[in-house]
Parts: C-alpha cells; structure tokens; sequence
C-alpha cells in the first residue's frame, strides 16, 4: 500500500477569482464596441493585467460578447436589382 497524501494525486484547480477582469473586460467591450477579445487583450496587457488571451477569449465568450458585423446591403440591394444575381436553378 502507498503512503502518500491524497492532494498530491488529486488535481485542484488553481484559478482565482476573475470577478474583477470580467468587469474590466465588460467595460472595455461596451466602451469600444467594434473591438474584437484581441485587441481587449491588448488593453488589457497595457494597463498592467497579467493575463493570457486564451483567458480572454474564453472569458469574452463566457460572457456573452461578440462583434456585430456591418453589412452594406446598398450594394446588395443594387445587384438585385440591376439583375446582376443569378437565381438558382
């Protein structure tokens, strides 16, 4: 029989609490809305936070962020209507 201690063969998770960088990360997004969990990154690591981006974008999807695409439906509705889109078969 082995005579060790069960920590030692038990994984424990090392994670803090992130309250504090999921704020930050929240006030980032709503301040610059067209920014992406990479450029959040960037900020971040200039303010002085010690973090990975695999954290933040894990964190930025956890929390329900993401980028909302502009669409130029002006060239869209002029090809249409031109006849330039071909219908499919």
């Amino acid at each position: 029989m082995l005579k060790a201690e069960r920590s030692s063969y038990r994984y424990r998770c090392r994670r803090g609490d992130q309250a504090d960088l999921e704020k930050r990360i929240k006030e980032i997004a709503e301040a610059r809305v067209r920014y992406g969990y990479r450029p959040i990154h960037v900020l971040l690591v200039r303010e002085g936070w010690r973090v990975n981006g695999k954290r933040v974008c894990r964190l930025y999807r956890e929390l329900g962020l993401q980028l909302h695409w502009k669409f130029q439906l002006i060239g869209l509705v002029a090809n249409h209507v031109a006849g330039w889109v071909q219908s499919p078969l």
